[in-house]
């Protein structure tokens, strides 16, 4: 496929921005990316008046909530979230629900221009609820990664997480990366025990799987004790993403720069169910030389996009940056739009392991990207194309989205969804959850 007179935005330091650009996909890859491309036996397509990017990155979503949507949108705190969807809800989901609610968020996510996410499958309770939610990312056409942790509260097998090699085994060698399997794991033991906290078993797991892990519920003090007790250990790293990241000490970001550890930030989350101080910590982030990737979360209170993620934390930083000198003669330090959607693609690649792999329009990388249209009533006309698509743009406007070199959504559709039958199985899922708790 040619696409032909877009403007790409490649995101790849190297080649910039093309204002009248061709990006040339042979099989899964990005073959070329310049002006004026010749090519023979191409399936062309008219790109004019379109922004090309590479798809999006999602570092965290907690994908099997999805059928119970805004089901709590003014959520009091993280316990108000922590008792009804983790305590009440979890324990009573079937590997059909988990399928259910990872498949609509996959779908979503592709919908919206994301093409990789990674689920932060925290209700692995058996070895069927964990297949049924890789089988749900799989069969969307994400590429996708699997972050699989035992859940907090309720019964469950305790095969987690010695069921991680079976996994391994039986999908992430042999899916041509279009699943790459993780851990997932809590900082500390005080929301569910030490069974679920980053330390040097779990460290041990990944190294002998070769894997990495992603640590969620990084906050304030208790958390930068453990980020301190982990570079004792030699357990920060690459390979390790801290997500959140609120509320940390200088020295635990200190060490987490210096150690190259990555970073998930959740913008509307931090915020709107206020953990630690509220405010997404891209200041220390940046501060520590992190640039971060970000992330959706919990649907159950938030959106589900990432346009709603990149303006959030646009805005947030730079109101914060103007307010911390309001008054005086010093100059405020701002992120800008080509900020914002540098840390939801490219460093949300590195931040899941696939730097390599996606994340920018590069030749050799595989073509994961999305086609904005810059000429419908919200977006024309294209001034500023990262601009355009930071804080103009939404789903409504993503023509297609092509992961792997597959389309997944082609003018404006999302491609093998059976949304009549996707919509009874999630409103069934839905009802079955509320009915069991007699909600």
């Amino acid at each position: 496929m040619l696409f032909t007179n877009a403007t790409v935005v490649t995101m790849d330091p190297d080649i910039g921005i093309l204002e009248h650009g061709d990006v040339l996909v042979e099989g899964e890859t990005i073959a070329a990316v310049r002006p004026s491309l010749d090519v023979e036996d191409a399936v062309v397509i008219d790109a004019t008046g379109t922004v090309i990017t590479p798809g999006f990155v999602d570092t965290h979503r907690h994908a099997w909530q999805s059928q119970l949507r805004r089901i709590m949108p003014d959520v009091d705190d993280l316990l108000g979230y922590v008792t009804a969807t983790l305590a009440e809800y979890a324990p009573l989901y079937s590997a059909e629900d988990m399928y259910v609610g990872t498949r609509l968020a996959a779908l979503s996510a592709i919908d919206s221009g994301i093409t990789c996410m990674l689920d932060f499958s925290h209700n692995s309770r058996s070895q069927e609820h964990s297949d049924a939610a890789i089988e749900a990312l799989l069969s969307s056409g994400l590429r996708g990664v699997h972050a699989s942790m035992g859940p907090h509260f309720g019964t469950w097998d305790r095969q987690w997480p010695k069921d991680l090699a079976r996994l391994k085994d039986k999908y992430a060698d042999s899916s041509q990366e279009m699943l790459t399997l993780r851990i997932g794991a809590l900082a500390t033991e005080e929301i569910a025990g030490a069974a679920l906290a980053y330390g040097p078993d779990l460290a041990l797991v990944a190294e002998e799987l070769d894997i990495g892990v992603s640590v969620d519920a990084v906050f304030g003090p208790a958390s930068s004790r453990a980020v301190q007790a982990w570079a004792r250990q030699s357990l920060l790293g690459p390979r390790l993403t801290l997500i959140h990241a609120t509320g940390l000490t200088d020295e635990a970001w200190r060490l987490v720069g210096a150690s190259g550890t990555t970073v998930s930030l959740a913008p509307t989350s931090d915020a709107q169910i206020g953990l630690e101080t509220a405010i997404p910590a891209v200041d220390e982030a940046l501060a520590a030389g992190v640039r971060p990737g970000l992330s959706i979360d919990v649907e159950v209170a938030l959106a589900g996009d990432m346009f709603t993620q990149m303006r959030a934390l646009h805005t947030v930083q730079r109101m914060r940056a103007v307010n911390s000198v309001y008054g005086t003669e010093t100059v405020p330090a701002r992120i800008g739009v080509h900020d914002v959607l540098d840390f939801a693609t490219l460093q949300g690649a590195r931040t899941n392991g696939l730097g390599e792999v996606t994340g920018s329009l590069s030749p050799g990388k595989k073509a994961d990207l999305q086609v904005v249209s810059a000429e419908e009533l919200n977006n024309m006309p294209l001034n500023d194309p990262v601009g355009t698509v930071v804080l103009g743009a939404d789903a409504r406007n993503i023509t297609a989205v092509l992961v792997n070199g597959e389309p997944r959504k082609w003018n404006g559709q999302v491609l093998d969804a059976d949304l009549v039958t996707l919509r009874e199985q999630v409103h069934d899922s839905r009802d079955r959850l509320l009915a069991r708790t007699a909600r």
